[in-house]
């Protein structure tokens, strides 16, 4: 009957048209979609596929099911079809009966009494041959949410479980969590499934068997504990989604089980004495944290995924090492989330959003990637904002110059809620960074006249947070915001700036009352938001300025009374009582006599935080997105004091899915490699071997024949690193008695090296050892060396004294000024001679260290500080072997050590040079000065920290080249005070210049001083201007492009003016 659309199908070259044969003499269906009845009106909805359904042909009902799949898929409901599919759940049809199964999985919970009438079907379709027919049945089974079929599904997924078919198992852990979701009550008997079910050993079965665990019963940890290695060795070639499963399940695993790796680092960042010198402490090594080897199997084995395609299995293992690695390792997952963030939108928000909760813990993880999270047009508004936390995170003195300025350029953005964001973040740089508050203050300020009326309210409200931290010194700027409530109309901004007025208005006694009066005449028209600072302005005057202010006073709470909120209404009349009686009139009552205790009470300045602090929940979960506890959320557990212990998770090693062996053919290679191995030791056992290697030998056969039926399983990727050890074994006794004597000496250095090695898996380890390996091999081969030999190969020694380079001269080459872009190197104006303490003789146990900057350029570096150090043995006994031992070294600063001291007698003192690059930072140095006193090595722990003014280098230029780079240098790169000195003795000025920092005087004429310098690592000018007033007082201004190092040098200069 229906051949005609059997050959419209046919001729369309549409799959199975084998099975459609035509007969000519059946009648035809219309075949114009006009006249098929698609836009008729007596149409009957989706008919032709009944009529197809019912047919006997298995094409026709194909192509129905792939229509009707096609459908689903759309979204548009084909519910009404469910009686017409459901029939065919018996076709013999594979490509059919599948098809009917995936329609049946989505429709099953809606048409319960259809989908149980076929329940049979299924339960027969359970023993099919084929394995996608098994997997689809018992998926429907699990679909159908009726109480009454639970004990047809428990028995379905637990026959299922012990399948052939590692898709079936699959599909049988997938079922768990459905039928636990219908009966909670069968949790005991699906928890023995799932344990069967994480004991399989197939990549396909293990990451869905993780998820329903997740799902039914997530704090049995105790399921784990067998199956912790076979997870970890098996998570590579885990699918992708399973991957990220399994790695959100063994962060919290590794939470409980293992203990905190850096433990060690907060113990001693709190513990810390306030000198560091005066602890004993640094003179006891303690014993190095090991990391268990089950917690570093699990960062082995998770590492290589950070270059996964995925971006969620990325952030799953970043989140891994931020929650559970050591801090010296965490840093390898930084630069995989910044490749994410190359992807799509939506990627680039859920990682940004984790690298703003890591970045305020770990600062140091994304500097080097800063110029990652400056923002692009073409981000969204939320992109962007999520960069500017970042950024401001990643503050630090050193960055701050190159932030600010990015955020000087985003202000200027035609997205408004960006440019309110920006200049928060300005503000939050100012507070948390005080050496940058004075320059982002000034900034902020310049902003108050910009057109933008949007600015100019977000500048008013970041100022008024940032007066509140030190309101004295800016009587000027509350001055200057008070003039601009005749122009601004944004109502959080008048508010932010009455609020200031009333909290400093001694400090503007003549402008508060004024301001007063014009809010008076515009009370009626202002915000609500604005009329309660009016109020609260009122009663702060009333309270300091009675005399000016009692009549305006009485007239804004008179509007105030009858206003037309009631917020307005009720505020009125609770601050009357403080400042009125009930007669109108100014008499003390109880409450006026503490009112300006209340009122006028200081107030701790705002903290300016970043909204991702103290976030507990997991990174990358959806409760981390939102900030919010969501379904299935589970509590990150912290970590245990004491390990648990670790035996529960000794078990025969699990071979891995890729590598099941003969158990015959692996015997058989172990008696092979034994055989071979006796050989080997007879050729050289005579003349070679050690008796006590001998018995080492031996025991090692014993062990190997006694742990021969488990050794099968050890050759998993565990412990594959530790094949290349064994292998070079032979090649390194052959060569053992050569070199036997030239290594006792090192022996004891080199195991420890050894150990050392295996323990660390960073990348640059494993880049270190290959070489030494390829040496190795290459010195097996060459001859053992003679004596004389020995001797002549002295010649290779690297000389330890600093090689003077031809452009830098050595100690009798007369050193030449160096001269770049017009600036020339010049020598110091004035040379500090006080040395200041590093070690006292408590500390030191009588020695004595004290330091000193030269102010003249060292021998390996022109970007290095010379630093002299004087050692004073001030005890009874010799002092031995004196040289510089561990270095604690922030990023990028270089120590060049000083020439070791042999010996120090009694009561003498020797003086030495150590070359310091701080890289135009602050930072402290810390390193430990070992010695030896009375045959015991002792190691003191010393500080060293440059002054700002210590980091520059005085240059002479030409007075028009110094003007010129000048008028470059203004913004937030000049940083201007004025000091009061009395006298106008340039002599002195100048000296008072030179003793805060290393410049040279440029000109003096007339009643301008100016002052030249540069930065060592970076050659940055740093250019000094001191106006004399008429008056006692000077102007100094500093300009200089690195922001923080302008800032804190005139904060140097006018503390030694004061």
């Amino acid at each position: 009957m229906l051949s005609a659309a059997a050959n419209t199908m046919s001729n369309n070259g549409g799959s199975y048209s084998n099975d459609r044969p035509a007969s000519a003499g059946e009648p035809e269906l219309a075949t114009d979609a006009a006249s098929g009845g698609f836009f008729h009106s007596d149409y009957k909805k989706h008919e032709d596929l009944k009529q197809m359904l019912d047919s006997n042909k298995d094409g026709l009902k194909l192509e129905a099911m792939k229509r009707i799949i096609g459908m689903v898929a759309k979204g548009r409901d084909a519910s009404e079809l469910f009686p017409a599919v459901v029939k065919n759940v018996v076709s013999k049809n594979i490509e059919v009966k599948k098809l009917v199964y995936v329609y049946l999985v989505r429709y099953a919970e809606d048409q319960q009494d259809l989908a149980l009438l076929s329940i049979s079907t299924f339960q027969r379709a359970l023993k099919d041959p084929n394995q996608l027919i098994r997997a689809s049945a018992l998926r429907v089974l699990s679909s159908i949410r009726v109480s009454m079929i639970v004990p047809i599904v428990m028995l379905a997924i637990k026959d299922s479980a012990s399948d052939m078919s590692p898709y079936v198992r699959k599909t049988a852990a997938h079922a768990i969590p459905k039928l636990y979701s219908l009966d909670p009550e069968q949790k005991e008997e699906l928890i023995a499934v799932l344990e069967k079910l994480l004991s399989d050993k197939t990549t396909l079965v293990v990451g869905s068997a993780v998820m329903a665990f997740e799902e039914v019963c997530p704090e049995r940890i105790d399921l784990i504990h067998k199956n912790y290695r076979k997870l970890c060795n098996l998570l590579v070639d885990v699918d992708e989604w399973g991957q990220v499963v399994i790695v959100n399940m063994l962060t919290r695993y590794a939470r409980t089980q293992f203990t905190n790796p850096n433990a060690d680092d907060a113990e001693e960042e709190e513990n810390r004495p306030f000198y560091d010198s005066d602890s004993d402490s640094s003179n006891s090594k303690k014993p190095k944290f090991s990391l268990d080897p089950d917690h570093r199997l699990l960062l082995r084995n998770t590492k290589p995924l950070l270059q996964s395609r995925n971006a969620s299995v990325v952030m799953a293992v970043a989140q891994l090492y931020h929650h559970a690695a050591p801090r010296s390792e965490v840093m390898i997952a930084a630069k995989a989330l910044i490749r994410l963030l190359r992807g799509h939108r939506e990627v680039q928000s859920i990682v940004l959003h984790c690298i703003a909760s890591i970045s305020i813990s770990r600062k140091g993880m994304f500097e080097p990637f800063l110029k990652s999270f400056f923002v692009r047009t073409s981000d969204a508004t939320h992109i962007k904002l999520l960069k500017l936390d970042i950024l401001t995170n990643l503050a630090t003195e050193t960055s701050i110059g190159v932030i600010l300025r990015e955020f000087q350029t985003y202000i200027s953005s035609s997205d408004k809620e960006f440019v309110g964001a920006s200049i928060q973040a300005i503000g939050r740089c100012a507070s948390n960074i005080k050496e940058v508050t004075d320059t982002c203050l000034n900034g902020l300020v310049s902003l108050l006249s910009n057109r933008d009326e949007a600015v100019v309210a977000e500048s008013v409200v970041v100022i008024k947070k940032l007066l509140q931290t030190q309101p004295n010194e800016h009587k000027d700027i509350i001055a200057h915001m008070a003039k601009l409530m005749d122009f601004i109309t944004v109502p959080q901004a008048r508010a932010s700036i009455l609020w200031l007025l009333g909290e400093y208005s001694d400090r503007v006694p003549k402008i508060a009352p004024d301001v007063l009066r014009k809010m008076a005449k515009s009370f009626i028209n202002e915000q609500d938001i604005v009329k309660l600072q009016t109020l609260n302005l009122a009663v702060k005057l009333y309270l300091s300025n009675p005399n000016q202010t009692k009549l305006l006073c009485q007239y804004v709470f008179q509007l105030a009374k009858y206003d037309q909120n009631y917020d307005i209404r009720d505020r009125a009349r609770f601050l009357r009582h403080f400042i009125f009686n009930q007669d109108g009139g100014t008499a003390e009552t109880k409450l006026s006599q503490f009112a300006k205790k209340i009122f006028l009470a200081p107030k701790p300045a705002p903290m300016l935080e970043s909204r991702f602090k103290d976030s507990q929940f997991q990174l990358g979960t959806l409760s981390h997105y939102l900030d919010t506890p969501c379904v299935g959320h589970h509590i990150l557990p912290q970590f245990p004091e004491v390990a648990p212990d670790p035996s529960v998770r000794d078990v025969a090693e699990p071979v891995s899915a890729h590598e099941i062996k003969d158990e015959r053919h692996s015997r058989k290679e172990k008696r092979d490699k034994k055989a071979t191995k006796e050989k080997e030791k007879s050729f050289y056992s005579e003349d070679e071997s050690s008796p006590a290697e001998v018995s080492e030998s031996e025991s090692e056969d014993e062990s190997t024949d006694s742990s021969e039926s488990s050794s099968e399983d050890r050759e998993s990727s565990e412990y594959s690193s530790d094949s290349d050890k064994y292998s070079e074994e032979d090649e390194k006794k052959k060569k053992k008695n050569v070199i036997k004597k030239l290594n006792n000496s090192d022996s004891g250095s080199s195991s420890q090296d050894f150990d050392s090695e295996n323990e660390s898996d960073s990348e640059e380890s494993e880049e270190e050892e290959k070489p030494v390996k390829r040496e190795g091999k290459e010195d097996a081969k060459e001859k053992p060396k003679s004596n004389l030999d020995l001797l002549l190969d002295l010649d290779d020694v690297i000389p330890i004294t600093p090689i003077m380079t031809p452009s830098l001269g050595g100690f009798l080459t007369p050193m030449n000024p160096l001269q770049l872009n017009g600036v020339t190197e010049v020598a110091a104006s004035f040379i500090p001679i006080k040395a200041t303490e590093l070690l006292n003789k408590v500390s030191g146990k009588g020695l004595k260290l004290d330091f000193r900057f030269t102010r003249s350029q060292h021998l390996v570096s022109s970007a290095m500080n010379s630093i002299e150090l004087t050692f004073s043995n001030e005890s009874s006994t010799t002092i031995k072997d004196i040289k510089v031992g561990n270095k604690n070294l922030p990023p990028g600063i270089q120590v060049h050590d000083f020439m070791p001291i042999q010996i120090l007698q009694p009561k003498t003192t020797s003086s030495s040079t150590i070359g310091v690059n701080f890289n135009d930072s602050t930072q402290p140095v810390n390193l430990n000065i070992n010695y030896q006193k009375d045959n015991e090595t002792l190691s003191s722990s010393v500080t060293v920290k440059a002054p700002v003014g210590e980091l520059v280098r005085s240059v002479m230029v030409t007075e028009s080249f110094f003007t010129a780079e000048q008028a470059k240098l203004k913004g937030m790169n000049e940083h201007v005070v004025k000091i009061a000195f009395p006298g106008h003795n340039r002599k002195i000025i100048s000296q008072k210049v030179f003793e805060s920092a290393n410049v040279a005087l440029i000109s003096s004429e007339g009643n301008i001083l100016r002052f030249a310098a540069q930065t060592l690592a970076s050659k940055s000018l740093v250019l000094i201007t001191i106006k004399i007033g008429e008056t006692d007082d000077l102007e100094v201004c500093v300009n200089c492009e690195k922001m923080v190092i302008g800032s804190m040098l005139l904060n140097d200069i006018k503390a030694n003016f004061k």
